[in-house]
Parts: C-alpha cells; sequence; structure tokens
C-alpha cells in the first residue's frame, strides 16, 4: 500500500462512518471496528477490513489489529470514535448507565492505545486521535457522568502525547459541539431527548459527521512534525 493503515472505532455510523469514507477516499487502507459489521461491510470500501468488535475487549481489538497489520502493514493512526452518550440526573439515572459510559468511552479508548502505542513508539511514527466533545471542557445539565468520560479523554490524550512527544509519536483530540448522530438515541429519558432535539432546533440545525471527519482528515494529513493538539468545533449558533 502507498499509504499507511488506519484504524476506526465505532465506524458503522456517524462520525466514525464519514471518517472511513473521507479516508478511503484519500486511499488509506482501514481497519473498521464496530459491534455492527453489516453496516460496515454495506460501506463496502476498498482495502477496508471490518471486524466486529466490542472496544470494552482488549483482546478482540488487539486480534483484529494484528490481522490487519498482516494485510496492510503497521497501523500508523488510531481514531478512538466508539462512545456512548446516557444523559441522566445523578440522584434518578441508573449507575449501570455510568458504568457502560466508562467503560466505552475511556476503557475502550485507553484500550485500543494500549493496543498499538507500543508499535508506533519503536517505529518513531504514528497518530492517536481521540474523539472527545465540548462536553469534555465544560459541563452541562444531565451531562454528569459523560462530561467525567470526556473530561477524562481530555486529560488522558494530553498526559500522553507528553509522554511520547520525544518518541514522534501524536497525541490529537477532535472536541465537537453538537452533532447529528445516533448518539442521542442512547439516552434513555423521553424527556430529557426532547429537549435536546429543542435545544438543536433552536441554533438552527447542529454539524454533520463530515464536519469532524475533514477535522480529521486536516489533523492526520498535517507532516509528522506537526502535532495539531486539539480542535473545538461546533455549530455557530452553538452558544455553551
Amino acid at each position: 500500500m502507498s499509504k499507511s493503515l488506519v484504524v476506526i472505532t465505532g465506524a458503522s455510523s456517524g462520525i466514525g462512518e464519514a471518517t472511513a469514507r473521507k479516508l478511503s477516499a484519500e486511499g488509506y487502507p482501514l481497519l473498521l471496528l464496530a459491534r455492527r459489521v453489516e453496516q460496515m461491510e454495506a460501506l463496502n470500501l476498498p482495502n477496508t477490513l471490518c471486524r466486529k468488535v466490542d472496544v470494552t475487549d482488549v483482546k478482540a481489538i488487539a486480534a483484529a489489529v494484528a490481522e490487519a497489520e498482516q494485510k496492510f502493514g503497521p497501523v500508523d493512526c488510531l481514531i478512538n470514535n466508539a462512545g456512548m452518550m446516557l444523559l441522566g440526573l445523578a440522584d434518578e439515572q441508573d449507575p449501570a448507565e455510568w458504568q457502560t459510559m466508562f467503560n466505552v468511552n475511556v476503557m475502550g479508548m485507553l484500550n485500543g492505545i494500549h493496543v498499538v502505542l507500543a508499535g508506533m513508539k519503536a517505529r518513531k511514527s504514528g497518530t492517536v486521535i481521540n474523539i472527545s466533545s465540548i462536553a469534555g471542557r465544560k459541563t452541562f445539565p444531565n451531562h454528569a457522568a459523560y462530561c467525567g468520560t470526556k473530561f477524562a479523554v481530555h486529560a488522558i490524550t494530553e498526559n500522553i502525547r507528553e509522554e511520547v512527544a520525544d518518541d514522534n509519536v501524536r497525541f490529537i483530540t477532535i472536541a465537537p459541539g453538537a452533532v447529528e448522530t445516533e448518539l442521542l438515541t442512547h439516552t434513555s429519558s423521553d424527556a430529557i431527548k426532547a429537549g435536546y432535539e429543542e435545544w438543536k432546533d433552536g441554533m438552527g440545525g447542529v454539524i454533520a459527521p463530515q464536519d469532524i471527519a475533514n477535522a480529521i482528515s486536516y489533523a492526520y494529513n498535517q507532516p509528522q512534525n506537526l502535532c495539531v493538539r486539539e480542535i473545538v468545533l461546533a455549530a455557530t449558533r452553538q452558544q455553551p
């Protein structure tokens, strides 16, 4: 392959799907990971391996990466996009939902990093792009646990960036505002979902997954000696 392998988690819809389409069009071979393999395979992208993987299973990630590297060569970029958004008040929300979010949003991200980072350090090259949120920079009503996971994404990304800077490995945070994805459907409260939709309508609509894919492409395609540490992007009319 003339270009290096990119791994994308949560690639079956939304930001992950849009990013897969974007980077495939740019000529990158891909390993797409998600629980819904049929939707990834339906994209019918060239030089792409699709595997049904839960990011909370580090052994499954490692097996899929090993298979893809056999076919396409070493991973040059990992895009940790898989995530859950389960909104609710701290005294009302089922604690199991908090655990699910931390397992996917934080441990899932760390699992992917654990699998690819040693190889990147040894090769003195590589990029990890973690999809966080504006909710990783400020708080929102009903978002306490979700914000906690995304603040963690910001902190972990910056911490590891400092650790591997001398190894010429880049760590990048992408922090979107409200995006038109399936993320809100994970929330069980109809009242919270209705309020969220009203908020989106009030700003005249939100940004599209393609907008995030474009930002990811921009950051990744910079020369290896340039690290775009963080990109924050949202609809112009989104105030918080």
